[in-house]
């Protein structure tokens, strides 16, 4: 015989649940009501499930792209949305149970809030990122003689850009102080210190805040409401329980692409397959996991692809710049324009689609904000009605 919990997986929405229980009322009005909340919650899911379906769609190139992150943040908006419309338009069927659901979903927003802070830290290091990549394209692209003094100046920028890129990488281990500290332990690091500089004075949590934690705070005591809670709730429970797990996912999948303090990101998904609305998350999430683990990702400060083509892009420049002499040859300098090509890919890549992706993160986080003021308001005015 199936469990509590066992019913309310195995149903999808526990819409057997709901359906039991709109037998049980008495009042036609009580009764429409049920009937909405059910129909609203299976809609809900479907949409949920076509989004998420379309995200795991893409192949690998795709996966885990800046292109790819902003479609990951338009569908958790849209599912924001209809999750705000279905509170509001059930708003009659509020109760006490139903009140610490919505409040437990949006303390975990809260938590998120600062997972877009430190996101839009790790964004502002991949303009820099991208500025040098300008200066290496400025210095020898588009060159009639490329000469020594071309490849000086871009080499500078190379070294200075892996100098940053390896920061970033220590940073998943220690705490943000050391890394500022190991910009001072020795005369060739010190020659950087205006980028070292820079994100100090950009850095928008605490020194020993960490992106891992904060994951696992948000994902702490998430679990699938059993059937007498997903009763007592009116069904409510369930579009929380989804909305909870879609806000934890998009904010580990940020943490995992973009480079930020602490990156832990050993979360365990409690929700199961039995969900069919968290086949294509839970899908994404082993596929991302995949990705972490092979060799040129397992040390990276990012899985975002547009980090990986900046190290490979910057990788295969720096060796051909160590082997060049000058003149150049014929052979040589067509080696260097392919290598610069790889370059300007990444560079025009970035340029592209790093700035609506931070416009993005900014328009997730007042969502959150705004999402969170109405709920609470809505629940105190239920309060004032009940008294």
């Amino acid at each position: 015989m199936p469990t509590d919990q066992d019913a309310s997986s195995s149903s999808g929405f526990g819409f057997s649940i709901l359906s039991r229980r709109r037998d049980q009322v008495h009042s036609m009005e009580s009764a429409q009501e049920a009937s909405g909340i059910e129909s609203g919650l299976e809609a809900f899911q479907k949409n949920v499930t076509e989004r998420f379906r379309d995200l795991a769609a893409v192949g690998s190139s795709e996966l885990l792209s800046i292109s790819w992150l902003r479609k990951l943040l338009e569908a958790f908006l849209v599912c924001q949305e209809e999750f705000r419309v279905l509170i509001l338009s059930n708003k009659g069927l509020l109760n006490k149970p139903v009140d610490k659901y919505i409040s437990d979903y949006f303390d975990r927003s809260v938590k998120a809030l600062d997972v877009c802070n430190a996101i839009r830290d790790g964004i502002e290091q991949i303009n820099q990122w991208q500025k040098l990549l300008e200066i290496v394209l400025s210095a020898l692209d588009n060159q009639r003689s490329i000469g020594e003094g071309h490849f000086r100046r871009a080499k500078k920028a190379l070294v200075e850009l892996a100098i940053g890129m390896l920061d970033e990488k220590d940073s998943n281990s220690s705490s943000r102080g050391h890394r500022d500290r190991s910009f001072d332990q020795s005369n060739s690091l010190k020659e950087h210190k205006p980028l070292s500089q820079f994100r100090s004075l950009s850095w928008s949590v605490s020194r020993t805040w960490s992106a891992g934690k904060q994951l696992q705070a948000i994902s702490r005591n998430l679990a699938a409401p059993k059937s007498n809670e997903i009763s007592s709730s009116n069904g409510l429970s369930l579009a929380l329980f989804i909305m909870s797990n879609i806000l934890l996912f998009v904010m580990w999948a940020l943490v995992a692409a973009i480079p930020c303090q602490d990156r832990g990101l050993q979360i365990h998904f409690t929700v199961t397959k039995q969900f069919f609305w968290a086949v294509p998350i839970l899908s994404l999430h082993e596929r991302m996991v995949e990705e972490s683990k092979k060799r040129e990702r397992a040390s990276a400060c990012g899985l975002l692809k547009e980090i990986h083509d900046i190290e490979k892009a910057c990788r295969h420049l720096s060796e051909l710049s160590d082997s060049v002499h000058f003149p150049l040859t014929v052979e040589k300098g067509a080696e260097v324009k392919l290598r610069l090509q790889e370059v300007k890919r990444v560079y025009e890549a970035i340029g592209n689609e790093l700035d609506p992706f931070q416009r993005q993160v900014r328009e997730v986080f007042h969502c959150l904000v705004r999402s969170r003021s109405e709920a609470l308001d809505l629940i105190a005015r239920a309060h004032g009605y009940d008294s």
